[in-house]
């Protein structure tokens, strides 16, 4: 689960944030329990990082909206977002704060939001942001969000010069997965079901289902005339439709959060993905977590298409120790327990 929240600093304090997190670990629904909170807030200080990073969030997201100093400016002409360097720098003071320290909690999310400028700069601002985070503190970006400017209540799409075409976006896409192989990255429903089906093959690991961008979205329908929608949501199909095609593609839907809760961030983190062995973790996981999934929440045909799709995998994990204790841990979630993970 992800919290925005707005750019006022009376509105929104780093208080109410952190209260927002403590309630939202505290409700237990069932067999159901959130088990990590991403952030998507403004640009703070060290103190307020650090402050989050004691509240035990999952990735703290926040998006350069655009690399170019001059354009950037231009978008954001007062406010505390105007300063294109405070900004562009929260990444550093976050890690300074502890996010995505070694063995600690979470992680950071890059992003810029294409079509606002050039996207060859933007591109180039984008890898060389993450470089520097791996030169200057030994952990690149835990992901890597890809969006693209959309339509929203006052945004016009075609206003913008610098739009991308799918094919390009996919190309963007495919190049930050080579360039960048240990980072997870992130489409959301701004993109249609199509695109989603294409770019989903270059490398994308993080995908959204059944989201709501409007304030309150997910409590109740909001009526037409009070609109507060952040931009238009293009893949309007529930989560149980967005599992349910994952798997026909023979992907495994992961609802795992085990990393981030067991120490596993950080350099440690970007270790084991750089040497792969982090699949002996992950596939386990992504196994359990679907079984969860399927028990609790899914439609008939996606628990039966999942079912057969975790027999399939089980077969698959080439360690017998590891193969067998998954297995156990499945017949165990079948029986009513929950939250098993490597």
């Amino acid at each position: 689960l992800a919290i925005e929240a707005g750019e006022d600093p009376q509105m929104n304090p780093i208080e109410y944030i952190l209260e927002c997190i403590d309630t939202i670990y505290s409700i237990k629904h069932k067999n159901g329990a959130i088990r990590r909170v991403n952030v998507n807030i403004a640009a703070t200080t060290v103190e307020n990082y650090r402050k989050l990073h004691e509240a035990g969030i999952g990735t703290y997201i926040l998006f350069q909206e655009t690399y170019d100093k001059e354009a950037y400016e231009k978008l954001h002409p007062y406010g505390p977002k105007h300063d294109y360097a405070y900004h562009t720098e929260a990444m550093d003071r976050a890690m300074d704060g502890g996010i995505d320290d070694v063995g600690g909690v979470g992680g950071v999310g890059l992003g810029v939001l294409f079509g606002l400028d050039k996207y060859r700069y933007e591109f180039a601002g984008l890898l060389m942001h993450a470089e520097h985070l791996e030169a200057v503190h030994g952990v690149g970006p835990h992901t890597i969000s890809v969006p693209r400017v959309k339509k929203a209540d006052d945004i016009d799409p075609e206003a913008f010069d610098n739009g991308i075409s799918d094919d390009v976006f996919c190309k963007i896409a495919a190049c930050i997965r080579i360039a960048v192989p240990y980072t997870g990255m992130i489409i959301s429903t701004r993109e249609n079901p199509t695109v989603r089906d294409e770019i989903i093959r270059l490398g994308v690991s993080q995908i959204s289902g059944g989201s709501k961008t409007s304030v309150g979205g997910y409590y109740e329908p909001e009526p037409e005339d009070e609109k507060s929608e952040q931009f238009d949501v293009s893949d309007t199909r529930t989560l149980d439709q967005v599992v349910n095609w994952l798997m026909k593609m023979d992907y495994i839907p992961s609802f795992c959060t085990a990393c981030y809760r067991a120490g596993r961030t950080g350099d440690r983190f970007m270790a084991l993905c750089k040497n792969m062995q982090i699949l002996n973790c992950c596939h386990p996981n992504a196994l359990m977590t679907l079984k969860e999934y399927l028990e609790d929440y899914a439609s008939s045909e996606t628990k039966q298409i999942g079912l057969k799709l975790i027999e399939r995998e089980l077969a698959r994990i080439p360690n017998e120790k590891v193969r067998q204790i998954t297995a156990d841990h499945i017949h165990d979630i079948a029986e009513g327990q929950r939250d098993f993970r490597f």
